[in-house]
């Protein structure tokens, strides 16, 4: 399969010449999904995708356009081509677009070492619908559970091959388990919902469904009588489920396009303090078995670790060719590009300094504070990154967890948050972005 779509994208770029491009590349993707949701022990929905897309960008001057297609007939790939010409000639012009020279282009393109692609076979969709019915099963098994929301499985494979008119051309292969399970307790107004899943590029590495419906479970039950909390300044514990959506605002506010924009938060503090010091934050594209490991990137550059933030420093922005051509600096071959848009930056494998403490023991700590589990809404300014959003999870009173919360507000400033972080010891070492709980002290929370 991996020669076939090689091919399709020789063809496709062979089209875009004799359309008149002046420069191309070419993405092809080969993908199988397969999604089982089961309800009351019976299936409920299944749904099946395979195909192949083929997405082209050509550039004409300084001038490029996109188009994709899931037809890969040659007629339709050379209208394909004549098309995107057409469009690049009356876009506006860019003077920072253009490929990669070939002297930048990853010589190391043998993803075998970092072990992306489960070679068994794809499940059949009974075991799916199996796995799914077992943690339901095991969701309902607690009494406190009146109903379970959903509970599904899914698979899916993804060949992926790049190839550039001036001679880049490389792919790889990737597979995805995983499996949901999101389970209510209470009844009517007093309803409350939390969930537990698991997503691996292997099957054997899943949890077991038991576990998964089991945990979902007694998260719901958990947050049975939440109520509002008290209104004050308080310290925040969030949780490893949600301490990387923080973290996440810090690295939204790096990105290449934010910093070109004039629109981040941290547009001036390169070289400065944005965590404690002590504390890192480091991108690692080459972790094995971990879904968005890649030794090349959307642009056929070649990856490696950085360190984003390092002992508390702002290290660098995350750029892909245009960006960085724009604020004068290199690619740091973060170029991430889909069938039908233009290659943009975006981040793989992240991983944030942990702390010695366990979660227990911080929240042992706080004293009187909050323990968030989960967020809705954001409000948050990307020019000052001023902070808001609504919580709920757990209250915390002489050190203990007393009662279930929801419905409140935390607020503050990313800057200032970010800079009093206290880590826990518990990130997820598989995970793609690997940050344990978070604690900061002394933010707004505003309830009753």
């Amino acid at each position: 399969m991996s020669e076939q779509l090689a091919t399709l994208a020789e063809q496709l770029l062979s089209a875009a010449r004799k359309a008149g491009a002046e420069t191309a590349d070419v993405i092809v993707v080969d993908g199988t999904s397969v999604s089982i949701d089961v309800r009351n022990g019976t299936l409920e929905q299944a749904e099946r995708s395979e195909g192949v897309v083929i997405g082209l960008r050509v550039l004409v001057g300084q001038r490029q356009a996109n188009v994709s297609a899931s037809d890969t007939r040659p007629e339709t790939m050379q209208q394909m081509a004549e098309r995107a010409v057409l469009m690049a000639r009356e876009a506006p012009e860019d003077p920072n677009l253009g490929l990669a020279d070939p002297t930048q282009f990853a010589v190391d393109t043998d993803t075998t070492r970092l072990d992306l692609f489960d070679p068994s076979a794809e499940p059949d969709p009974a075991e799916l619908q199996d796995a799914a019915a077992r943690a339901e099963a095991a969701a309902l098994a607690n009494s406190g559970i009146n109903q379970v929301q959903s509970a599904s499985a899914s698979y899916g494979r993804h060949r992926v091959h790049l190839a550039t008119s001036n001679g880049f051309s490389a792919g790889y292969a990737r597979t995805g388990h995983s499996l949901s399970c999101v389970a209510i307790s209470g009844t009517g107004a007093n309803m409350e919902r939390d969930y537990d899943y698991d997503s691996r590029v292997y099957g054997s590495d899943m949890r077991e469904p038991d576990d998964i419906g089991a945990e979902a479970a007694l998260r719901a039950v958990a947050r049975n009588g939440a109520r509002k909390p008290k209104t004050g300044t308080y310290p925040v514990l969030f949780d490893e489920r949600i301490a990387s959506s923080l973290i996440g605002h810090l690295l939204s506010a790096v990105n290449g396009a934010m910093i070109a924009r004039g629109s981040s938060w941290l547009r001036d503090a390169m070289g400065e303090l944005v965590l404690p010091k002590g504390l890192s934050v480091i991108e690692d594209p080459h972790r094995p078995r971990i879904a968005v490991s890649r030794l090349f990137d959307g642009e056929g550059l070649a990856t490696a670790k950085r360190a984003i933030v390092d002992d508390g420093v702002l290290m660098g922005w995350t750029l892909d060719l245009a960006t960085a051509r724009q604020l004068g600096m290199s690619s740091t071959a973060n170029a991430s590009r889909g069938t039908s848009s233009a290659p943009s930056p975006s981040l793989t494998n992240i991983a944030m300094t942990q702390g010695e403490k366990s979660p227990a023991e911080l929240v042992a700590d706080m004293g009187t504070g909050l323990l968030v589990t989960s967020m809705i809404g954001s409000t948050i300014n990307p020019n000052t990154g001023d902070y808001s959003r609504g919580a709920s999870g757990f209250w915390i009173e002489n050190g203990e967890i007393t009662y279930a919360v929801n419905e409140c507000t935390i607020a503050g400033n990313l800057r200032d948050m970010l800079g009093r972080l206290i880590p826990s010891n518990d990130a997820q070492p598989h995970l793609t972005r690997v940050v344990p709980s978070l604690l900061i002290e002394g933010m707004t929370l505003a309830g009753d």
